[in-house]
């Protein structure tokens, strides 16, 4: 009966195990054996990665970048998630409704309304010229500023709306014990409110840091061909010379990349307040 029962269910999940493996698995299996195996079994490909220095450098770039978007949008969410939690539950919801809605916009909208509000003939330009401020206009965008302020804009809310969630999870108790024995507002926050949150923003930092080794449209658009990161070398190697088993190797790395950070904020978050 039991066997029955267990058979009946494997049926039923057995459609979206093949799907699963056809369209996430194979690619990836193949994705990982072109890497190694052309034209033959080699690791020529993770030499010629490890040995040229432009290759090397354009990974740093990616790294160094994601890591200062992550700061920003650690020291912008964290703030921002303590506000709203801080507000009433009316408020709240509207707070929590203006954070949410840039989901609702797309993702290429949001990035070429960047280049409306800061491009050279720009509003903010326009508006610092007519002023008198500058003679000529300030290059906010297609630079390294451009692509983090993107980045940010974009990925703020998936730091934010988990912090939130942690925030909401934490005992109240434990804050109003800290008070009854005479503690502070801000020894409260310090020795109390935040060590309780700090696993959920590691957490979603992780997070934030691993979107932005992938992130594409933002690179491409803001940066003008000018910022050099994986998304854009990637494209170079198969759009443009191909050198699809290079493109493999590069993208096998960032994969093991992303494994290994998926895995530290799944131990974090095994002790945060989710």
């Amino acid at each position: 009966m039991i066997k029955t029962a267990y058979g009946s269910a494997f049926g039923f999940i057995l459609p979206l195990l093949v799907l699963m493996a056809l369209v996430f698995h194979l690619p990836l299996i193949t994705m990982l054996g072109r890497s190694v195996s052309f034209p033959a079994l080699t690791a020529e490909h993770y030499q010629e990665l490890l040995g040229t220095e432009l290759y090397l450098r354009v990974i740093w770039n990616t790294f160094q970048m994601a890591a200062i978007v992550t700061a920003v949008c650690a020291l912008i969410g964290y703030p921002l998630a303590y506000w709203i939690y801080g507000l009433p539950p009316a408020a709240q919801f509207i707070a929590l409704a203006m954070v949410v809605l840039p989901f609702w916009i797309s993702v290429l909208i949001r990035t070429y309304a960047w280049i409306i509000l800061l491009g050279n003939a720009g509003i903010l330009n326009q508006g610092l010229m007519a002023a008198g401020i500058v003679d000529s206009p300030v290059a906010f965008l297609y630079n390294r500023f451009g692509v983090a302020l993107g980045m940010v804009n974009v990925l703020l809310p998936f730091l934010v709306l988990p912090l939130f969630v942690a925030m909401l999870k934490l005992d109240a108790r434990l804050l109003q014990a800290a008070r009854s024995l005479g503690a502070s507002d801000l020894a409260v926050f310090w020795r109390v409110f935040f060590p309780l949150t700090l696993p959920a923003l590691v957490t979603g930092a992780l997070l934030v840091f691993i979107m932005g080794l992938g992130f594409y449209v933002t690179p491409m658009i803001l940066g003008g061909g000018r910022v050099p990161m994986i998304v854009t070398m990637l494209d170079l190697l198969i759009n443009r010379m191909p050198n699809w088993p290079l493109a493999c190797a590069i993208s096998a790395v960032l994969l093991a990349v992303t494994l290994g950070l998926y895995a530290l904020s799944r131990r974090v978050g095994a002790h945060s307040l989710f």
